[in-house]
Formats: structure tokens, sequence, C-alpha cells
């Protein structure tokens, strides 16, 4: 047990040093940097917001931008990444010593042969088919949708809301996603660089305050208007967990009957029942969750 908790806390320390390459500019290759990317992408989002607002009447800095800024670099960045590496550690290291083998060879199906865009078709496919799956089962069982209320108590629709999100559902996420990109394995670093950053763009532009529904590619990728629905107060009959589940892929919500856009209206009642009561300050939304609600 000590060696799988020294794997763990070394993993911690290791990517500290990672984050400080990546903030002095000594990352190999240089381009495969997340901390630039992140801020440049947040920015050139954030200036589309401004040049081309839905809710016109809503402010550059929305209720709870900087909230949400802290998110957008503790979560999705720090906090999830590290998660993701460490955990990395415990499993190779767990599936050694109860099997002798590792993930790598224990694949299902290996791509490395396959053209390199097919390969990152089928990363990204496989990857946001799993994190649709896990975010039905954040609304359908309520002892997951405690930790997920945090994310749907933004009540002004921005890009930063993107990433708003408790950090126990790095914890829900990271097993599923790596057990996916370990089975089909052949990946390479930057290939999950790629998708990794395509899915924070097209999450950034589904939480931001612009109009987009892409035409007829509505029907394969999230947008907007779709997304703003799934944030919505007052649910249409019949939708009581939700609906529009999609993270980058619109597709897996008209599949499998999840989808629904209602009308096109930029200031529906953002929140859920009970958003009164709901914590607004960063301490006490980190610790939400844990305790059942009376």
């Amino acid at each position: 047990m000590n060696r799988y908790l020294d794997a763990f806390l070394s993993s911690f320390g290791n990517y500290a040093g990672y984050v400080w390459r990546e903030i002095t500019f000594n990352t190999e290759p240089w381009y495969v940097n997340y901390f630039y990317w992140l801020i440049l992408l947040s920015l050139v989002v954030w200036g589309l917001e401004l040049a081309f607002p839905w809710r016109k009447d809503q402010k550059a800095f929305r209720k709870d931008f900087w909230l949400d800024a802290f998110y957008m670099f503790f979560n999705f960045y720090i906090f999830n990444l590290v998660i993701f590496i460490a955990f990395s550690e415990v499993v190779n290291m767990a599936v050694n010593d109860l099997f002798g083998t590792s993930l790598e060879k224990m694949r299902l199906l290996d791509l490395s042969a396959m053209p390199g865009w097919a390969q990152l078709l089928i990363f990204f496919i496989a990857t946001d088919f799993i994190q649709w799956f896990t975010h039905v089962l954040l609304h359908r069982y309520e002892i997951l949708w405690r930790f997920h209320k945090v994310h749907h108590s933004v009540e002004q629709m921005g890009f930063a809301a993107h990433l708003r999100y408790h950090w126990m559902e790095n914890v829900f996420y990271t097993p599923m996603k790596y057990i996916a990109v370990m089975l089909i394995g052949g990946f390479t670093p930057d290939q999950a660089f790629i998708v990794f950053y395509v899915a924070i763009a097209i999450g950034h532009l589904n939480h931001a305050n612009i109009h987009i529904t892409y035409g007829p590619l509505k029907y394969i990728f999230n947008n907007p208007v779709m997304h703003l629905w799934h944030h919505a107060f007052n649910l249409p009959e019949g939708r009581r967990h939700g609906m529009n589940y999609g993270i980058s892929l619109s597709i897996w919500d008209y599949l499998f009957r999840t989808a629904a856009i209602p009308k096109d209206d930029a200031h529906i009642k953002l929140g859920f029942p009970g958003m009164e009561k709901f914590p607004h300050d960063l301490p006490h939304q980190l610790v939400y969750g844990f305790k059942g609600e009376k």
C-alpha cells in the first residue's frame, strides 16, 4: 500500500516541475504548453463574446466571472491533469502487481498502424462518448448530482463557466477516460494534446455568450443554444433529470433521445430549484456535496 501512496504523492511533485517548465517556456516540444494555450484560447473566446454578444445586456465581467476564472486553472488545468497523471501511475502499478503485465499489453484495439487523422478522430469520439455517459450519470444519481450542482450554479453564462465544476468530478471522469485511452491504444502525447484542446475550445464556445447553432452540423456538434438549455432552471415536461448532456458532440443526445431545444431564447433562467440556499463562495463550494441535503 505504501508503494501506491508514494507513487500517487510523487506524481504531484513531478507535475509541479512540469507546470514550472510550462510557465517558463521549457516544454518539449515547445508548443505542447497547456498553460499558455488555455490563456490564449480563453482570451480569443472572450473577445468573441465582447464583439458578438448574444445577451447584449450582459456585462463583460459577468456575475462570478473571477470565481470561474479561478476554477479554470485550479480545476481543469492543475487538478484535472495531476489527478490523471497520479491515477495513471497507480493503475499501471496495480495491473502489473495483479496480472504481471501492463495495460499497454491488454489493449483491445491498437490504432498505431492507422493514419494519424483516423487515430485523432477515434480518440476524440471515444473520449467524448465516455464523458457524455459520465455526464448522464452525474444528473441521474443524487449522490453525484450533489457535486455536479456546482457547475449548474452558474446564473450568467460565459466562456469560463465551462470550467466551473466541483473537483470531485475529476475523480469521476478521470478513471473512465484513462481506461478508454488505454484499452484503445496507439495514441501519442501530441495527439492527446490536440484532442484535449479541441475539446476545451468547443466547451468554451458552448458556454460563451455568443449565438452559434452550426446549421445542419448542430446534429453533430454541441453549441451555445443547445447547451444553454442544459443549464435551464425550468426543464420541459419529461426531462426531470435534464437534457443535452453532450460535451463536444451533440450526436449522442440525438441518438439516445436526450436532446431538446424548446426555443431559441438567450434569456432563459439558469440554475436549479433551491439556488437561493446554494453557497456562492469558493470555500463552501469546494466542500459542497459531501453531506446529504435536508
